[in-house]
């Protein structure tokens, strides 16, 4: 399953490639949505809070890194990106320890980034948005904006993205090192921005371009065990998969590439087709043999996100979040990009069972509007009861998340919080209690922001406890621009 790191390449790259400034007017952005105001983004600054303000006390046993990534510059010189997606990467480290909490923020140093930013304006294209180029594009990593997620092996922070390396940082400080390369032969190769870590510290991740799907099984060491391409048509955006005892799991969207649109002009997000009328392909591939996999198929779905996967055997379960198709999702970004309030357009979840033995595939659907699912990371790979997510109470036509949801996916039932339409949630990640080995037992971890201060925080919940409200909340004396996913890391 070895290959040389030429063919890999050649195989998988063919044919492709403060409060106060937030509330500034930018050209092309509306200001009738105030929850939309910090997708104005920064301009390159770095942010620092030594001593952070907290509103209730601390969790004892909550000391450790929260780190998060998403698009934090959108603008240079007057042209503002078309899509959410494109923003140069912003990561953000709290720490949390001995009741207190600090903050700060740097500018992931790509390539990209440092050659725009000396020059003050926009040098190559972005996923969503169709610029020339005035510079090289010699592959993936020359337009590489590391904004995606996080992940920490050792004294290594990677900032990910889906399309090309990690980039390499140092944790304590958030300067980047570098491109990362897992080892010689796999410099360069895609490597996707949702790693799952199982308990014992293995990494299983991907990387997809041109119908080629790459597959990777990292020691928790660092060091790559195994890795496959493998030629299953995968589709043209593959975001997420889930990893069962057994399995990695992906959802092959009917999402299709049209390269004379791009030859034409058109940013690489734009040229994608949706062929509604085309099956999603589940590939279920052996974790023991990567040349060993299964392909189903289910109706047309869109999904960015999943939970998790267990299977004993037989049976497989993946719980994810399914979307609204790719052209929807898709206006409703550009829609968000200028400021304007989209029209509402719910993900909610879902749990996909296939029986191996028969073939047979049933999914469960329910109506809650959520996105960002997350686990006890204890329970990832194996047999779980709990996801949280962001979720949308009674928000009318307001934009994003107003509150928490955990669902037990074995009863059904579900609590919920909502913080009120003034606020908007993002993703919280789930922290196990020290000590604790019972599935939940924790807290829920995560950023919002309040449209009236305009101001970002950090809330902590008792995870199996949300409908008593917020713990805490560590208030930042500036706002930050949504971010995409995180990890906490304890200490």
């Amino acid at each position: 399953m070895r290959t040389s790191r030429r063919s890999l390449l050649t195989a998988l790259l063919a044919g492709g490639l403060s409060p106060e400034l937030m509330a500034l007017g930018l050209p092309g952005f509306a200001a009738d949505a105030p929850e939309l105001a910090p997708l104005r983004g920064l301009s390159g600054e770095a942010l620092d809070a030594a001593d952070v303000a907290i509103e209730g006390r601390l969790p004892a046993g909550l000391s450790g890194r929260y780190f998060r990534n998403g698009p934090g510059l959108m603008q240079r010189a007057g042209k503002r990106y078309r899509h959410w997606f494109d923003g140069d990467g912003l990561l953000q480290a709290w720490t949390l320890q001995d009741g207190r909490a600090s903050h700060r923020a740097r500018f992931v140093q790509t390539e990209k980034f440092r050659a725009e930013q000396e020059a003050g304006r926009f040098l190559l294209p972005a996923f969503g948005t169709a610029i020339k180029a005035e510079r090289p594009v010699r592959g993936p990593d020359s337009v590489n904006v590391a904004n995606t997620s996080v992940l920490l092996q050792g004294n290594s922070l990677y900032a990910l993205w889906e399309g090309g390396s990690a980039y390499e940082l140092d944790p304590a400080t958030l300067a980047t090192r570098g491109v990362k390369a897992w080892s010689d032969e796999l410099r360069g190769m895609p490597f996707s921005a949702h790693p799952k870590v199982e308990p014992d510290g293995t990494v299983w991740n991907f990387g997809s371009a041109n119908g080629r799907l790459a597959v990777y099984q990292i020691g928790a060491d660092g060091q790559v065990r195994r890795h496959a391409v493998l030629d299953v048509q995968a589709p043209a955006m593959l975001h997420d998969f889930a990893v069962s005892q057994r399995h990695l799991v992906f959802l092959l969207a009917p999402i299709t590439m049209d390269w004379a649109a791009v030859r034409a002009g058109q940013s690489t997000l734009e040229a994608m087709r949706w062929g509604a009328s085309q099956p999603t392909r589940v590939l279920v591939i052996d974790k023991g043999d990567f040349s060993k996999h299964r392909v189903f198929e289910m109706p047309a779905a869109h999904v960015f996100h999943f939970g998790n996967a267990w299977d004993d055997g037989r049976l497989l379960r993946v719980d994810y979040v399914q979307g609204v198709p790719l052209p929807e999702f898709n206006a409703a970004a550009e829609q968000m990009m200028r400021g304007e309030r989209p029209t509402r357009a719910d993900a909610t979840p879902r749990v996909l069972e296939i029986d191996l033995q028969t073939g047979r595939l049933s999914v469960t659907a329910r109506s809650e509007a959520v996105e960002f699912p997350v686990v006890d990371p204890r329970v990832v790979a194996h047999r779980h009861r709990f996801v949280w997510y962001p979720t949308s109470v009674d928000t009318g036509g307001r934009w994003g998340f107003n509150g928490l949801m955990r669902l037990d996916i074995e009863s059904g039932a579900r609590e919920r919080f909502s913080f009120g339409n003034d606020v908007v949630v993002e993703e919280h990640v789930m922290v196990p209690k020290p000590g604790n080995t019972k599935e939940g037992e924790g807290w829920l971890v995560g950023m919002g922001y309040d449209v009236k201060r305009r101001r970002s925080f950090l809330s902590v919940f008792d995870a199996l406890h949300l409908a008593g409200g917020p713990l805490t909340r560590a208030w930042l004396p500036y706002a930050v621009p949504y971010g995409f996913h995180g990890k906490f890391y304890p200490t």
